[in-house]
């Protein structure tokens, strides 16, 4: 028989074993570690995954394909490419001209054969055009004292001096150098040897097209170098100075200046003596008009 223990109310007894073990608790940061782990994972494996290729929209037989060129290939496949080295083994004197679009624009490509250009003053291109396989205004001229604008040298003879516009033409002892600059030494180079000198806007400088602030929509003429030729551009539209000049961009011109545009005149002739009159010949109201003019040999 137990002994029977005398136990106060104040006291509470506790039966068991006194070294029974705690409850245990669950793992959350063992999880934790677990999830964090198998989602970086799958993280992993789903950027190294190889992707299935983009679905691009169907072509339609009326939407021309769009085809991306950079400025490097640009330039290495313009429209023109090869046809001017095609002009090297002729031999005649003449005037060859080209018609071509870009962006939509129209263009008639002048390229004289076999001729040496020069700058002339008055109208005296216009009376003796037979002698002359190609030209066209060059400078302009003020509107208030109708003198011509920028500088401009004639045979060596300095007859006008000023910036106004930051294209150039120079013609010294037969060569043609187009560009871009406030002050160039072909100026006076020009004066030292009996050269040519004159200044319009500047449309392309060394492949890359030159802004103006003229706005306004007018045919278009330019003076360029392209693939080692020299050769006058025009629009057969009007078009915007910014437009044309990246339309000379696009044909692969290297340097280009602006030529007197809208009805200015000008003749062309090939060379079986076909000529062709360009502008207004009736309107002769300016004595400094200038003109750049290949003549024949």
């Amino acid at each position: 028989m137990m002994k029977e223990e005398n136990i106060s109310d104040s006291e509470i007894r506790v039966i068991g074993s006194s070294n029974q073990q705690p409850k245990p608790t669950f793992p959350w940061r063992v999880v934790t570690v677990c999830v964090a782990v198998i989602a970086a994972i799958v993280t992993v494996v789903c950027l190294l995954w190889p992707k299935a290729p983009e679905q691009l929209p169907e072509q339609g037989i009326f939407e021309p394909e769009t085809i991306l060129t950079t400025p490097d290939n640009a330039a290495q496949s313009h429209p023109l490419q090869g046809w001017f080295a095609s002009l090297d083994s002729i031999t005649a004197t003449g005037t060859i001209t080209k018609d071509t679009t870009v962006n939509d624009i129209p263009l008639r490509i002048y390229v004289p054969l076999n001729s040496t250009p020069r700058l002339e003053i008055g109208y005296g291109a216009l009376d003796n055009r037979q002698q002359n396989i190609l030209f066209f205004q060059a400078a302009d001229v003020r509107a208030d004292n109708k003198k011509i604008v920028g500088a401009f040298v004639l045979r060596g003879q300095p007859l006008s001096w000023g910036l106004s516009k930051r294209g150039y033409c120079a013609i010294i002892d037969g060569k043609v150098t187009i560009g871009v600059a406030d002050n160039s030494p072909l100026f006076e180079q020009a004066t030292e040897h009996g050269g040519y000198f004159f200044r319009q806007y500047p449309l392309v400088d060394n492949g890359k097209l030159v802004e103006n602030e003229l706005k306004n929509k007018s045919i278009r003429r330019g003076l360029c170098e392209i693939d080692g030729h020299i050769a006058v551009v025009a629009t057969q539209s009007t078009e915007s100075l910014h437009d044309f000049a990246q339309a000379l961009v696009d044909i692969g011109v290297s340097n280009a200046i602006y030529l007197v545009g809208s009805s200015a005149q000008g003749w062309s002739m090939d060379a079986e003596g076909n000529g062709t009159k360009m502008g207004l010949w009736d309107e002769r109201p300016y004595k400094n008009i200038s003109f750049i003019v290949w003549p024949k040999n």
